[in-house]
């Protein structure tokens, strides 16, 4: 049993690094893709709706987010625990199909889950502390990462989008993001043949 509570601590401590360093990875990782990416126009047509698709849950999910204050359960927060990491997890699958090269979403794919499940699961700990039973009522019921189809319910009125949090967030920050990326493919896909 103590083997098991030892590997529990290293994993959270490995996701605590991991939860710090995540931002600076991802650019990083978005440097390397958009090096070896060998988009075309009709990869970029594909990639750009489902781009944008993860880049409005991202926005939804900022507008429902009241972080430490209050349990998320409203708006995409009623489908998955972590809509921020389902949109930006959509968002890079979009810009992989872009990049014109398989190899790249084999890629995205494992650094996504070696990065972001480590990171979920010390933010699924931490929640648990803060909220105790709610917590664990809702986590029982939605999923950590992949959608339920029908939303949850609490019991309790959940307040709905706020745009004063998507700006307090700086969720912009992620559209800034996309296009500046998403410029970078479309100047490699028509100027540098």
């Amino acid at each position: 049993m103590s083997v098991l509570l030892e590997a529990k601590r290293i994993l959270r401590r490995g996701g605590t690094w991991i939860q710090r360093w995540r931002v600076p990875l991802g650019f990083l990782c978005a440097a390397l893709f958009i090096l070896f990416a060998r988009p075309r126009p009709a990869t970029l047509a594909i990639g750009a709706p489902i781009s944008i698709l993860g880049l409005l849950l991202r926005g939804w999910a900022s507008g429902h987010l009241r972080k430490n204050d209050a349990l998320a359960t409203t708006g995409p927060y009623a489908h998955t625990r972590n809509p921020l990491y389902l949109g930006s997890f959509i968002m890079g699958l979009g810009f992989t199909i872009a990049s014109g090269k398989w190899w790249l979403g084999v890629l995205f794919v494992a650094l996504f889950l070696g990065i972001y499940l480590p990171v979920m699961r010390v933010e699924s700990a931490t929640l648990a502390k803060l909220f105790g039973k709610s917590f664990q009522a809702y986590a029982a019921a939605v999923p950590l990462f992949l959608p339920r189809l029908t939303p949850y319910r609490s019991g309790q009125e959940g307040q709905g989008f706020d745009q004063n949090l998507y700006l307090r967030y700086r969720e912009y920050r992620a559209a800034l993001g996309l296009l500046i990326a998403w410029g970078l493919l479309v100047f490699k896909a028509y100027y540098l043949k």
